[in-house]
């Protein structure tokens, strides 16, 4: 054997590999590499997506949230202002009870006066008559006394 024949049989057969591999093992292995690449690229779209779909999600949440804190801060707002009402009402309930109860002892306080007025003249009127008596040591009318002692009790 001759070098140019073992070098034609190894060229020779380094083409026919080349031709079974080009043939029957390569298109295969780039339909599996492409496929792969699909693949990938549908898994990217899909993570694309889903990162998108997140970031709509997250928006929506902080639109409700936003709107729930306006809400919620309106709520408070209006419970404040229900119990300014409320003190307010009772404020106004508790001086009108004042007054009343001002009124009821001023009336109290004018007829425990008048009262008072009515018993200091029939005392002095007494006492006035017990002088009297006193000084005079005589009998005197009691008809005449008794008008004598009205006439200066309403002086009185």
């Amino acid at each position: 054997m001759s070098i140019n024949l073992t070098l034609f049989a190894q060229a020779l057969a380094f083409a026919g590999l080349i031709w079974i591999i080009a043939t029957k093992i390569w298109p295969p292995l780039l339909n599996a590499i492409e496929e792969r690449q699909k693949k990938i690229a549908e898994g990217l779209a899909a993570a694309d997506l889903s990162q998108k779909h997140l970031a709509q999600a997250q928006e929506k949440i902080d639109a409700e949230l936003r709107a729930a804190r306006t809400k919620a801060n309106e709520i408070i707002e209006q419970a404040h202002q229900r119990a300014n009402q409320i003190i307010d009402q009772a404020k106004n309930e508790a001086i009108g009870e004042a007054a009343r109860q001002k009124a009821l002892a001023e009336d109290e306080i004018a007829a425990a006066a008048n009262r008072a007025r009515e018993d200091l003249r029939k005392q002095v009127s007494a006492l006035a008559v017990s002088g009297a008596e006193k000084l005079i040591r005589r009998e005197i009318d009691a008809a005449a006394h008794k008008a004598l002692l009205d006439e200066l009790a309403a002086e009185i």
